[in-house]
């Protein structure tokens, strides 16, 4: 891999991470403006799949739960698609659930997204856990 594709993978392994803080920490028109193409879509089967369906929806979300926990885990690049495994909850209260959202760039911009999670279980038999 060249310099200039490694240096390309880690900008845009920074810009999905600072989406996702700003959208965690309520900011969510910000992270829109800053990182979201007009040419957006998304995969969410429970919203329509243009930009301002997804933020009205993510915004509602911060709306809900104001005391959020973000934990990013892991972030995995290549070429065009990063993917960002975190914990997230909805208050210190909450076991939460890993998430991973997966970014397609084109550019500096964010022009495709999906987001896939699992809720935390209790009582798993697995001793590693999600993490």
């Amino acid at each position: 891999m060249s310099a200039e594709q490694k240096k390309l993978e880690s900008s845009y392994k920074e810009i999905a991470v600072s989406f996702l803080q700003l959208v965690a920490a309520g900011k969510v028109r910000t992270a829109y403006e800053q990182y979201i193409s007009a040419n957006f879509t998304h995969h969410n089967p429970y919203f329509c799949g243009d930009a301002p369906s997804l933020m009205h929806a993510m915004e509602e979300s911060s709306a809900s739960a104001p005391n959020k926990k973000f934990e990013i885990k892991r972030v995995i690049a290549e070429g065009e698609i990063v993917a960002v495994h975190s914990h997230v909850q909805q208050d210190s209260e909450d076991i939460g659930g890993a998430v991973v959202h997966i970014f397609r760039f084109d550019g500096e911009q964010i022009v495709e997204l999906w987001d896939i999670g699992q809720a935390i279980p209790k009582d798993s038999p697995n001793e590693y856990g999600m993490f």
